[in-house]
């Protein structure tokens, strides 16, 4: 098989695992009878009116449910961030001792480290839930804990670990020509490395699906939008600050209105 066929094989597989992974977001959403912005819509909202143990409709209470929604939620936000990553590797197999093997093992890599990081805030959310911090939504239940978190998030885009592991995020090729390794196992090396150092640049926005709603589509798009922005080489250092203080802005809006109107 010639190497065309496998590089367009490997990146229709590639966009195929990402609408994969929108369309079942989507489906569950719906099948949640949830809107857009993660909320029970109208039949939802009827549902838990007829009978108060509706408001465990969701099966948001228990780790498997929970870590596989996770895990299909980080393959569809954090999969489109990989472009760049890809396309750098994409480069060394024309120009070094690339393979598309290492190609996969880059994507696989960086996949295992985003799963892992599913399983943990999986574990975070339970904790969240169970001690009354969060609702079977995944959204916090006080403005002090979304507006802590938005101004929180906010403040790391400032710090010296936030340039750190952006400046790997946004310059891939750099950190392959430091750490080259071939084929399979070194392209999967290299993934878990760059998947360690994206999951400190993004843990934040993650983090924030607790203020947005953990199920709504809306904060999912925006931070997946923002994310990949923030990876492109023309923009990507011009976003980060830029957003630091408008999570800022949003979380002391949220706890003066409520310090305020007590709503």
């Amino acid at each position: 098989m010639s190497r065309a066929v496998l590089r367009n094989a490997g990146w229709l597989g590639f966009y195929a695992a990402i609408l994969w992974a929108w369309w079942v977001m989507f489906s569950m959403s719906r099948d949640m009878n949830l809107d857009w912005i993660g909320r029970p819509g109208p039949m939802g909202q009827a549902m838990a009116a007829m009978d108060p143990r509706m408001d465990m409709y969701m099966p948001m209470a228990e780790f498997g449910p929970l870590f596989w929604m996770w895990a299909i939620m980080m393959a569809a936000m954090m999969l489109p961030t990989l472009v760049p990553t890809l396309r750098s590797y994409d480069d060394l197999i024309h120009s070094a001792n690339g393979t598309r093997a290492g190609w996969l093992g880059v994507l696989a890599g960086y996949f295992v480290v985003w799963v892992g990081f599913a399983a943990a805030i999986t574990g975070l959310q339970l904790a969240l839930l169970f001690g009354g911090a969060v609702d079977m939504l995944g959204i916090a239940k006080s403005p002090y804990l979304a507006g802590g978190l938005l101004i929180v998030v906010g403040a790391f885009q400032f710090t010296r670990a936030k340039e750190v592991c952006h400046g790997v995020c946004h310059a891939p090729m750099t950190y392959f020509l430091g750490h080259w390794k071939t084929g399979f196992s070194g392209g999967l090396r290299m993934g878990v490395g760059l998947g360690a150092f994206c999951v400190g640049c993004c843990w934040g926005f993650m983090a924030l699906g607790f203020v947005g709603g953990v199920m709504s589509l809306l904060w999912m798009g925006m931070a997946t939008l923002f994310m990949v922005l923030e990876k492109l080489p023309q923009i990507g250092h011009a976003v980060t600050r830029p957003m630091g203080f408008a999570l800022i802005a949003g979380g002391v809006v949220l706890l003066g209105h409520h310090i305020i109107y007590g709503g």
